[in-house]
């Protein structure tokens, strides 16, 4: 399938590893030109490298700390002038730890939310106006299922979460008559890095151990496995072609059919 993302250009957030680095290979498969950003400088560069030589496109690293609102604006500011314009955002950085609420500290609370929850607005803020005046535009918010169905080991990341799919709606609205479309991705239970440090958070809060953690995340989810980056990074890009151009302020979950909600 054609996706007609040629010449696109998008940036994705958290794109050096995991479910962030699949996204930025994909779109970059379709001929879509991508500024990829994160702190790990290193790890950025060489994601950026090893996805332009597979792809061909053209792939830019911005290292930034998506966390204060000054490098918010410097990295969007920067990816502006490097692409000569932003029509796709997909916003995925931001690592919220596992944790009940005795355990979790106000520094853990801010930490979060200016990272997760300020950073995706921010950029939103940042970028949205120039795709509302071309009149084409998408964002993506990688969110994740907690936010619907939340835990109370993992408190801080289901707070946060159910704020994005909130924001999510509101920004839809907003930006629906200028043709930018805003949808929401919530990963389940995926094969990354990101997954294993969970996983072993989990362990430590249940007594178990992180293989036996990891076994009881599958029983819950209907496939019995754990998905890949890629079948996230898939979705993605259809949701920022044309042939998804009557979608926008919806949730759509990659999770093996392990959440039960309505």
């Amino acid at each position: 399938m054609d996706l007609a993302l040629r010449g696109r250009r998008a940036v994705v957030t958290g794109g050096s590893l995991g479910i962030g680095r699949a996204i930025a290979g994909e779109l970059a498969g379709e001929g879509v030109s991508v500024a990829i950003l994160a702190r790990d400088a290193a790890r950025l560069e060489a994601a950026a490298r090893d996805i332009a030589a597979e792809t061909g496109a053209r792939v830019i690293p911005i290292p930034a700390d998506l966390s204060t609102a000054a490098a918010v604006e410097q990295a969007a500011e920067q990816a502006v002038a490097a692409l000569g314009g932003v029509d796709i955002l997909v916003n995925n950085a931001g690592a919220t730890p596992m944790g009940r609420i005795g355990d979790t500290a106000d520094a853990t609370w801010a930490k979060s939310i200016e990272l997760k929850l300020m950073g995706y607005a921010r950029l939103a803020r940042a970028l949205t106006p120039g795709m509302r005046e071309r009149r084409w535009g998408r964002v993506v918010n990688i969110i994740g299922r907690s936010g619907h169905q939340p835990r109370a080991n993992y408190i801080v990341g289901s707070s946060v979460n159910a704020s994005l799919l909130a924001f999510t709606h509101a920004l839809a609205q907003e930006c629906a008559p200028d043709n930018v479309l805003v949808t929401g991705v919530n990963p389940g239970p995926i094969r990354t890095p990101r997954w294993d440090s969970l996983t072993a958070q989990g362990a430590a809060d249940t007594g178990r151990s992180a293989e036996a953690e990891n076994n009881a995340a599958i029983e819950g989810v209907a496939l019995r496995r754990l998905g890949t980056p890629e079948e996230v990074a898939g979705l993605v890009a259809f949701l920022c072609s044309d042939r998804a151009a009557y979608i926008t302020g919806t949730m759509i979950d990659v999770d093996g059919g392990g959440t039960r909600c309505i």
